[in-house]
C-alpha cells in the first residue's frame, strides 16, 4: 500500500512539473487510448449475425420484425428490407417462432387440408384454383432473380347449352430483384401453361413490378424476336471477325451483321398438287357404229374421277374428250372414245411458326485499304458467304469494300491512355505521400506517447541525500564536517589533501591533484556531472552543506 501511495505521489509531482503543451499531449494521448479501448471492447463484444430470411415481401418482413421486437432479439435489415439477420444463437428459435408468418405456409395445396366434407362445389372449385395458384407462385419464386410472385388463373365455366369452348388464361405478376432473361420468362410461361389442362403458352401473360410486359397473351414472349436477332447477329459477327482477323490480321477488317428475325408465332397449313407420272388410275372406252346414209359422230366429254380426270383420244393422242368421224353413202360410220382417270398428288403441310425464325440477313465487311493488299474482294466475299451460311435465294446479301481506315480514333485513344497513365501516376504518388504522412504521424504519435508514459512512470531523483549516500568516515576532513562522499562520487583521497579551513567552513581554494590518477578521474567525473546537469549538482551541494550545518 505504501508503494502505491508513493507511486501516486510521484506521478502527481511529475504531472505538476509538465508544461501546458505536455499536459495537452498527455490528455489527448489518454483520450485516444480510452476511446480505442472502448471501440475494441465494443467490437469484440458484438455478436455475429446470420441470415434468418431473404427475398421476402415487405408485409412478411414487417410481421417478422414485429415478432423479433416482441422477443427482444436484435436484428439487421439488408437488401432494402428483403433480408433479415439475427444473432447466431437466436436463428433456430426465431425461425420456429416466425414460420407461420410467411405466405409460403398459407398457400398451395395446404388450403385443401382444412376443407370440410360439407363444402359446396363452388367452394371446392375456388379452393382448388387457389391451391394451384399458390403452388405455382411458390415454384416461380424459386427462380433466380424473382423475389415474389402471384399467379391468377382465369378458368371459364363450362356449359352444356353451348358448343363453343373458351380456353383458360393465366396472368403472372413477378417482383424481380434483377432483370429476367428471355429464357427465364419462357420458363415461367411454360411452367404455368403445363400446370392446368387446356392452358397454352399463348394464353399466359407475365408482368413485372415496373409494369413491363414480359409475355403477352396471343403474341408470346415480348422482345423474343429482338433478342434472337441480337444473339444471331453477335454470333455471326464473332465467327466472321475471327476468321478475317486470322487471315488479314487484327484491326484490318470490320464486320457488321443485320438480321431480320421473325417475332410472330402461330400455325400454318398449306396444300400443293402435282400430276402423276405413273399409269392411269382407271380407263374406259366406247365405240359407236352408224347405219345407211350419212351420219355424224357426236362429241362427248370425259367423266371426272374421284381424284382427277384426264381423257385422251387414242387415235390422235390429244386431250380432247371424244374423237369421232363422219361419212356418206350406202355404207355406215363408226367412232371410238377412250376415258382415262389419272391419280393426282396432293401434299398437305402443317407448320408451326415460332419466334426467332431468320427471314434474311445482310453482312457488310470493310477492309483497310492502307494495310490489306494483294487480296481480292471476291475471295473475301466467298469466305464470308461460307462462314455466315448466306442463302442467296432467301435474299441474303454480302458486301465487301476496301477503304482507308480513319486514325482519329486511334490518336484519341492514345491521348486518353497517356492522360490516364499520367493521372494514375499522380494518384499513385498521392497515395504514397499520404501513406508516408500517416506512417510518420503514427511514429511521431507513438514516440510522444512512449516518452509521456516513460516520464509518467519514471522514478524521480531524490531531492535530499539518503542516509546511505554520505557516510561519516573516521578521520574525515574537518572542512566537510567529518563527511566524505563514498558512493555517489566514488570517495575522496586520504584526509589532509584538502587545504586547511576553519571549522564549519568549506574549502575555498582548488584542490591539489594527487600524484595518482584516481583523484584526477574523480575530478573529471565531478566536472562532467556539473556540466551535464547543473541542477542535480547544486542539489548535491545543498545536501552536503545542509548536513555540515547540522553538525
Amino acid at each position: 500500500m505504501k508503494r502505491l501511495n508513493g507511486a501516486g505521489t510521484r506521478a502527481l509531482e511529475t504531472i505538476k512539473q509538465f508544461t501546458v503543451a505536455q499536459r495537452t499531449i498527455a490528455i489527448i494521448g489518454v483520450a485516444v487510448l480510452v476511446l480505442g479501448g472502448v471501440a475494441l471492447v465494443n467490437y469484440l463484444g458484438q455478436p455475429s449475425y446470420q441470415v434468418l430470411y431473404s427475398n421476402i415481401s415487405a408485409s412478411e418482413a414487417s410481421a417478422v420484425t414485429a415478432q423479433l421486437d416482441k422477443d427482444k432479439v436484435q436484428y439487421q435489415l439488408q437488401d432494402g428490407g428483403q433480408t433479415i439477420l439475427v444473432p447466431n444463437a437466436a436463428v433456430n428459435a426465431e425461425r420456429l417462432a416466425t414460420a407461420t408468418l410467411l405466405s409460403s405456409g398459407a398457400g398451395g395445396y395446404s388450403l385443401l387440408d382444412n376443407m370440410g366434407v360439407t363444402a359446396s362445389e363452388f367452394q371446392q372449385n375456388v379452393t382448388y384454383k387457389r391451391a394451384i395458384e399458390g403452388e405455382l407462385a411458390n415454384t416461380i419464386e424459386a427462380i433466380n432473380g424473382v423475389s415474389s410472385a402471384s399467379v391468377q388463373l382465369a378458368i371459364p365455366q363450362q356449359s352444356v347449352f353451348t358448343d363453343q369452348k373458351e380456353d383458360p388464361t393465366a396472368s403472372v405478376f413477378v417482383n424481380v430483384s434483377s432483370p429476367l432473361t428471355t429464357d427465364q420468362v419462357n420458363a415461367i410461361v411454360h411452367l404455368v401453361a403445363a400446370a392446368y389442362p387446356g392452358l397454352t403458352t399463348d394464353n399466359v401473360s407475365v408482368v413485372d413490378q415496373r409494369g413491363d410486359t414480359l409475355s403477352s397473351v396471343g403474341s408470346g414472349t415480348a422482345g423474343s424476336g429482338s433478342d434472337a436477332a441480337a444473339d444471331y447477329e453477335q454470333a455471326t459477327k464473332n465467327a466472321v471477325q475471327a476468321m478475317l482477323d486470322k487471315v488479314l490480321g487484327p484491326g484490318n477488317a470490320v464486320v457488321t451483321v443485320a438480321a431480320d428475325v421473325s417475332s410472330s408465332s402461330g400455325r400454318k397449313t398449306s396444300e400443293t398438287y402435282s400430276g402423276a407420272n405413273g399409269p392411269a388410275f382407271s380407263e374406259s372406252s366406247s365405240k359407236t357404229t352408224g347405219g345407211a346414209g350419212s351420219g355424224t359422230a357426236g362429241s362427248g366429254n370425259g367423266v371426272s374421277g374421284v381424284l382427277g380426270t384426264d381423257t385422251t383420244d387414242t387415235s390422235t393422242g390429244g386431250n380432247s374428250a371424244t374423237a369421232g368421224g363422219s361419212g356418206s353413202g350406202s355404207g355406215g360410220a363408226s367412232s371410238t372414245s377412250v376415258v382415262k382417270n389419272n391419280a393426282v398428288n396432293k401434299t398437305t403441310t402443317d407448320e408451326t411458326i415460332v419466334p426467332g425464325t431468320l427471314n434474311r440477313q445482310t453482312i457488310a465487311v470493310a477492309l483497310n485499304a492502307s494495310t490489306v493488299t494483294g487480296v481480292s474482294t471476291g475471295s473475301i466475299t466467298q469466305m464470308v458467304t461460307n462462314a455466315a451460311g448466306v442463302n442467296l435465294s432467301r435474299g441474303d446479301t454480302v458486301s465487301v469494300t476496301s477503304v482507308p481506315f480513319s486514325t482519329a480514333a486511334a490518336k484519341t485513344a492514345a491521348s486518353a491512355l497517356a492522360q490516364s497513365q499520367k493521372a494514375a501516376g499522380a494518384n499513385q504518388m498521392t497515395d504514397i505521400i499520404t501513406t508516408a504522412i500517416k506512417v510518420v504521424g503514427g511514429l511521431v504519435l507513438f514516440i510522444l506517447v512512449t516518452g509521456l508514459l516513460r516520464k509518467l512512470f519514471r522514478k524521480p531523483e531524490p531531492t535530499t541525500a539518503d542516509a546511505g549516500v554520505l557516510n561519516i568516515v573516521p578521520g574525515g576532513d574537518p572542512a566537510l564536517g567529518g563527511y566524505a562522499p563514498t558512493q555517489q562520487l566514488g570517495g575522496f583521497a586520504a584526509p589532509g589533501q584538502l587545504q586547511t579551513g576553519g571549522p564549519g567552513t568549506a574549502p575555498t581554494v582548488a584542490l591539489n591533484a594527487p600524484a595518482d590518477g584516481a583523484f584526477a578521474q574523480l575530478q573529471a567525473d565531478v566536472d562532467a556531472l556539473a556540466g551535464s546537469d547543473p541542477n542535480q549538482t547544486a542539489e548535491y551541494l545543498r545536501a552536503l552543506m545542509g548536513d555540515r550545518a547540522g553538525v
